[in-house]
């Protein structure tokens, strides 16, 4: 039984949307990482753990990953209003409808950023209406700076 677990979170797909990287101004998370992962991850920046562990842990499952959380999150939470003082944006694919000079019309995903609060104010049917999937959780690094734990 605990192979097949950790061969189910080990598959291929879930390994490209676990990253870590980061540039002069904002740090980039893969949104497939659970918190315990994230915590775990020795690249994470300390601060952010610190603020992951003493104030989001509060509220949500370690286990939980990073991708649910924000698909779910509802304005007024404290991990909303925690993730709104850090200036978290979060990186999705959203399915849209294009046009063919034919008149055709096809389905594709296209890129898209979203401020914590945009997203937030999309209730969950509109969400999934849109085909929305969370890809990247972009953590500006002036939010942590300036965040007091």
């Amino acid at each position: 039984m605990e192979k097949i677990e950790k061969e189910i979170e080990t598959m291929p797909q879930d390994k490209d949307f676990k990253y870590l990287l980061q540039d002069a101004g904002a740090i980039y998370v893969g949104a497939r990482y659970s918190y315990a992962e994230l915590l775990e991850e020795e690249m994470a920046a300390f601060k952010l753990k610190t603020i992951l562990s003493r104030y989001i842990l509060q509220d949500v499952d370690a286990s939980t990953t990073l991708e649910s959380h924000f698909y779910y999150m509802e304005e007024g939470s404290f991990s909303y209003q925690t993730f709104r003082e850090l200036k978290v944006r979060i990186r999705v694919s959203a399915l849209e409808e294009k046009k063919s000079l034919a008149g055709k019309t096809k389905s594709r995903y296209k890129d898209k950023i979203y401020t914590l609060k945009e997203l937030a104010g999309l209730n969950l049917a509109r969400k999934k209406q849109a085909g929305i999937i969370i890809r990247e959780i972009i953590f500006s690094k002036l939010g942590l700076m300036t965040f007091t734990v």
